[in-house]
């Protein structure tokens, strides 16, 4: 299942590269990467933060999008040294991570450390 979910991210967050003409110069733009975390296992979270921080380094504009237990995130990193290492390096790299609203407010939480609503 893990594995399924990991190949899943590397999916969903194919790189979408842009390519600007200007004469003859191609001017190659930053890629974009977006990521769906949609658990709350701590190796996967883990692994997936890894790889969004990863791609942070490697200069690419990163989204990561929390869905259903995917927004548990918040316990997560108050439970775990290293995912909360991970997600504090992703956030302070300039990192996004928003929060399905809806899953926030199934699961009552009002005000998430880590996410932003969307």
């Amino acid at each position: 299942m893990k594995v399924f979910l990991i190949l899943s991210i590397l999916i969903i967050s194919c790189k979408n590269y842009s390519f600007e003409n200007q004469g003859e110069n191609n001017k190659q733009l930053t890629p974009s990467i977006g990521m769906v975390i949609y658990s709350n296992d701590t190796e996967t979270v883990w692994n997936a933060l890894r790889l969004a921080n990863y791609f942070k380094n490697q200069g690419d504009t990163v989204r990561i999008f929390l869905l259903g237990k995917g927004v548990e995130l918040d316990n997560l990193v108050n439970a775990n040294n290293d995912i909360k290492e991970q997600t504090d390096k992703f956030l302070d790299n300039g990192g996004i991570i928003l929060g399905c609203g809806t899953c926030l407010k199934s699961r009552e939480i009002d005000k998430p450390q880590v996410c932003r609503f969307s």
